[in-house]
C-alpha cells in the first residue's frame, strides 16, 4: 500500500528567518521578550514529557527488538477501511507519483523520516544509553530548511522530539554538532556566556572526490563513478587502520555522504572528549597531500619515511597500478605527461623521457610509467641519483593515491556533520553506512534513493501473502526495503558501542568505589 503519513502541519519555509536559534522542546511558550530576542520565535512541538523509567535489568540486545508497540518504526500493513475518506485528509502519492516527485519534495521527505529513519537507533548512538542523558539532550542539532535558511543550536531530550520537530519543519538535511555544556536552546540565558561552551563530539574526517579532480580523469565536480570512487576505497583503507592501529580507535563508522564522498565517525569516549589541540595533531598525523590544484609538489617526505607512511605505501602499490595506471591513465595527454616529469629529479632523465613520449603519441601511462626505470636504466642520465629517483617515485604514489582529507572538518570540536540516513537532496541517495569488511563490494551509485525505498514499500509482499495466513511478526517499513543492511549495520555498531559504554561506566563505578575505603 502506500506509504502514507498522517497529515501534520507543515508551515512553509518563508516563515523562517535565517538565523541561529534555539528552539523550545517543552510546551511552555515563550514569553514576548524571548521571542524579540535576536532569534526567531518559533512553533514548538507539542509532546509528552519523558516518563520517570524504573531501573530493571534487561539486556542490552533487547533494547533494539523493533516489534515493540510505540510509533517509531510504524508499520504500513493495509489496513480495512471505508471506501470514503474524511475531508482534509491528504490523499497519499501513488507509487507512479513517487517515481517523478524529486527527492527534496515536502511529501517524499516526509514520507522517508515518517517510515525509514531509524530515528531510535540514531538516539542510542548519540546518547551512549538506553535512557535520555546529557549526551542527547545537551547535543546541537542544525537544520538545513527547503529555502536554504540553516537553524542551529537545536536540542531535544528525546528522539521524538527530534522526529516531531523534522516532521514539522521538513528539512532537506541535518547536521549533528557537539555536547554542550549546557543545552544549546537556554545558551542565551545564561549570565556568562562564556559558560556555554562544547564538551565532546566525535572526532570526523570528511574525504570529498572534488579534491580529486586534478587526478582522476574519469569525472570531475559533483559527478562521479565506480572508477574515481576507488580513491574513497583508498583513503578509507588507510585511514581506518591508522586510527585502530596508530591510536587505538574501535568505534569507527564511515558514511557515504550522498553523492561523492564518505565521513568518518570516531566514537571512542576518548575520541569524542578530546580537545582541539588533540584533533588538531592527530589530523596533521594523517595529512600528506599539502597545496591546492595550481601548487607543485604536493607530497614531500622525510627519510626514512614513518611506519604509518611505510604501511599506507603498502597498501596503495596495487591502487595505483590498477585504479590510477590503469582505470584513469592519468598521464595519457602531453600536457599530463609534463606533470609527471615535474615531479622527477633528473632533467637528463626528463628530456630522454619527453623525446620518447613525443615519439609515441597515444602511450599509455602503464607504459609511461614503466619507461622511468627502463629509461634510467639505459644510461641516459649518467649523474642519475637512483636513491632520488626512488624517493620520488613513492610519493609520486602517494601523490594519486593517498588519502585528500578536508582537514578543517576534523580540528574543532565544534564543527558539524551531516547525520548518517539523511537524504541528498541532489542525487536522492541516502546516507547510508559503509561496510569496512567489504569496501570493495560498495557501489555508491547502487546505494537506495528515496524514491526507491518508498516503491519497495509498496511492492512488499510479506509471509501472510505468500503462506495465506496472517504474519505473526511485525515487520517494519526499513526491513521491506533495501535499506536494511545499513540500518541492521548501524545497529550492530550502536550495539558494539553502547556496550563498551556500559562496561567503562562499570569499571569507573567499581574503582571510585573502591577508592573509598
Amino acid at each position: 500500500m502506500p506509504h502514507s503519513v498522517s497529515p501534520e502541519a507543515n508551515p512553509t519555509s518563508n516563515d523562517i528567518a535565517v538565523r541561529d536559534e534555539a528552539m523550545a522542546d517543552s510546551p511552555v511558550q515563550p514569553t514576548a521578550s524571548q521571542a524579540t530576542d535576536g532569534d526567531v520565535a518559533m512553533a514548538e512541538v507539542d509532546a509528552p514529557a519523558p516518563a520517570t523509567e524504573e531501573k530493571k535489568d534487561v539486556k542490552l540486545e533487547d533494547l533494539f527488538i523493533d516489534g515493540d508497540s510505540d510509533d517509531e518504526f510504524p508499520s504500513s500493513k493495509p489496513q480495512d477501511s471505508p471506501e470514503s475518506s474524511s475531508p482534509g485528509i491528504a490523499t497519499p502519492p501513488s507509487p507512479t507519483d513517487i517515481a517523478d516527485l524529486k527527492a527534496s519534495d515536502p511529501e517524499v521527505m516526509r514520507s522517508f523520516y515518517q517510515r525509514l529513519f531509524p530515528w531510535r537507533y540514531l538516539f542510542q548512538w548519540l546518547n551512549h544509553s538506553p535512557t535520555p542523558t546529557n549526551d542527547f539532550g545537551h547535543r546541537e542539532f542544525a537544520f538545513t530548511l527547503q529555502n536554504d535558511a540553516y537553524l542551529r543550536y537545536q536540542s531535544f531530550a528525546t528522539h521524538d522530539l527530534l522526529r516531531k520537530d523534522v516532521l514539522r519543519l521538513m528539512p532537506s538535511r541535518f547536521e549533528i554538532g557537539p555536547v554542550y555544556s549546557t543545552n544549546p536552546r537556554d545558551r542565551k540565558t545564561l549570565r556568562n556566556a562564556s559558560a556555554f561552551k562544547p564538551l565532546a563530539k566525535e572526532l570526523c574526517f570528511d574525504i570529498d572526490l572534488t579534491d580529486y579532480d586534478e587526478i582522476r580523469t574519469c569525472c570531475d565536480k559533483a559527478n562521479i563513478c565506480i572508477k574515481c570512487w576507488q580513491f574513497i576505497t583508498m583513503a578509507i583503507k588507510v585511514v581506518d587502520v591508522a586510527l585502530r592501529d596508530d591510536f587505538g580507535f574501535k568505534h569507527i563508522m564511515w558514511v557515504y555522504s550522498g553523492r561523492r564522498g564518505a565521513h568518518a565517525w570516531v566514537c571512542d569516549k576518548k575520541a569524542r572528549t578530546m580537545g582541539d589541540q588533540m584533533r588538531r595533531s592527530i589530523a596533521g598525523y594523517l595529512e600528506v597531500i599539502k597545496g591546492g590544484a595550481q601548487s607543485g609538489k604536493k607530497v614531500n617526505l622525510w627519510r626514512p619515511l614513518h611506519p604509518h607512511l611505510s604501511r599506507s605505501l603498502e597498501t596503495l602499490k596495487s591502487h595505483f597500478q590498477e585504479d590510477v595506471l590503469e582505470a584513469q591513465d592519468p598521464w595519457a595527454s602531453n600536457e599530463r605527461a609534463e606533470r609527471l616529469l615535474q615531479l622527477l629529479p633528473d632533467k637528463n632523465l626528463n628530456e630522454s623521457l619527453r623525446k620518447k613520449w613525443d615519439a609515441a603519441p597515444g602511450r599509455s601511462s602503464v607504459s609511461k610509467w614503466a619507461d622511468i626505470d627502463t629509461v634510467a636504466k639505459s644510461g641516459a642520465s649518467k649523474n642519475l641519483d637512483a636513491k632520488a629517483l626512488l624517493e620520488a617515485k613513492q610519493d609520486i604514489v602517494l601523490e594519486y593515491t593517498y588519502p585528500r582529507l578536508d582537514i578543517e572538518v576534523s580540528k574543532k570540536l565544534n564543527h558539524l556533520l551531516k547525520s548518517p540516513f539523511v537524504v541528498h537532496p541532489g542525487t536522492g541517495r541516502v546516507c547510508v553506512p559503509i561496510n569496512t569488511k567489504s569496501l570493495e563490494d560498495f557501489d555508491p551509485l547502487g546505494v537506495p534513493t528515496v524514491q526507491s525505498l518508498l516503491a519497495e514499500i509498496d511492492a512488499w509482499k510479506g509471509e501472510e501473502d505468500a503462506e495465506g495466513g496472517s504474519q505473526q511478526k511485525s515487520v517494519q517499513d526499513w526491513e521491506k526495503t533495501s535499506l536494511k543492511p545499513y540500518v541492521e549495520q548501524f545497529r550492530s555498531f550502536v550495539i558494539g558501542l553502547m556496550k563498551d559504554e556500559r562496561d567503562g561506566k562499570v569499571k569507573r563505578e567499581r574503582e571510585e568505589d573502591t577508592m573509598e575505603f
